[in-house]
């Protein structure tokens, strides 16, 4: 009997290592890896491949000779960014700043909502106002800047309004002091309740039984809040904070180049609009790449390092 178990095991264990090995996985699902092809073949193409012209960050690219046969010119684009340019660290602040404002204030607004959806019991109104806050997320910013622009300028709606009741009209899109607040207002404005989605599911999949012990327990809707809810989303808030945290430098290209204008370039001029007249109008590509690399790089250490900060408060980390 031991004899016949020590036969059945030791077939297993050789079933069991045959099976582990990656060639026999694949002979036996590869029906699957040759449907998964074409994804790999995408990913290779547009996030793999493209790496490769990283190097003319190095170089002084010309695209009539190519990457391989551009000449190799070290750290020269760098050292003209940061150190030649008289333009480039007013453009971080402006960047910096703008994105800062749209966490600080942006970054609860989701998070406040759909909390406050949460408690709404009326299917119908709770789906009236999901569609009507989540439809200007499909809109371009071509279209939701114009409509911005035409309720700002000196003849819309805000300055009709303002001229009717005897008030002086303001020129919002000219005034370097009101820039950044409308650039944030409008960017919260259109995006919030896309935003909110990720927090009506995390809340979805909080355990009820949780807050029908906080009910015996005594905890009124504050308490269930505190000790309840906001623990039960908190994952999902560390994660999205690493997330906005590592694009701390991408303040929002397309908003800012439909809304600007010569009048805010002083604050309204960002390292992406920077890249676009560098590498697209002028034909710098080299220095255009430089700046890309500069911004994937910081991006990359400010995901390790918020991680390691949310890892060491006893935070649930992406790693």
């Amino acid at each position: 009997m031991s004899g016949t178990s020590a036969g059945l095991t030791g077939r297993e264990t050789v079933s069991i290592r045959g099976e582990g090995t990656l060639s026999s996985r694949i002979r036996r699902h590869r029906w699957l890896y040759v449907l998964l092809l074409p994804t790999l073949a995408y990913f290779f193409m547009f996030s793999i491949l493209p790496y490769y012209g990283l190097s003319i960050a190095f170089k002084d690219f010309s695209p009539f000779v190519g990457i391989a046969d551009s000449k190799w010119v070290g750290l020269k684009h760098f050292r003209r960014l940061f150190v030649e340019s008289p333009d480039f660290y007013r453009l971080l602040r402006n960047t910096l700043l703008i994105h800062l404002y749209k966490l600080i204030f942006g970054f609860p607004v989701p998070i406040l909502f759909a909390l406050l959806l949460n408690e709404v019991r009326k299917s119908f109104f709770k789906r009236f106002v999901q569609t009507v806050t989540y439809f200007p997320h499909f809109l371009s910013w071509v279209i939701y800047g114009g409509i911005v622009v035409n309720f700002l300028t000196p003849t819309g709606v805000i300055n009709s309004t303002f001229d009717s009741l005897g008030m002086e009209p303001m020129n919002f899109l000219t005034d370097t002091g009101l820039f950044r607040p409308i650039i944030v207002a409008t960017s919260i404005m259109k995006d919030f309740g896309w935003s909110a989605i990720i927090y009506l599911a995390a809340l979805s999949g909080l355990n009820p039984e949780l807050y029908d012990s906080a009910k015996v327990d005594g905890a009124n809707r504050y308490h269930q809040l505190r000790y309840v809810t906001l623990p039960g989303i908190m994952p999902m808030i560390s994660l999205m904070l690493i997330i906005n945290l590592s694009n701390i430098l991408d303040a929002g290209f397309e908003q800012i180049y439909v809304m600007m204008n010569p009048s805010v370039y002083a604050v309204g001029d960002i390292i992406d609009t920077y890249v676009y007249r560098m590498g697209l109008e002028m034909g710098q590509f080299s220095l255009a790449t430089a700046v890309g690399l500069f911004k994937g790089v910081i991006g990359f250490l400010l995901v390790v390092s918020a991680n390691s900060l949310l890892r060491r408060l006893g935070q649930r980390s992406i790693w």
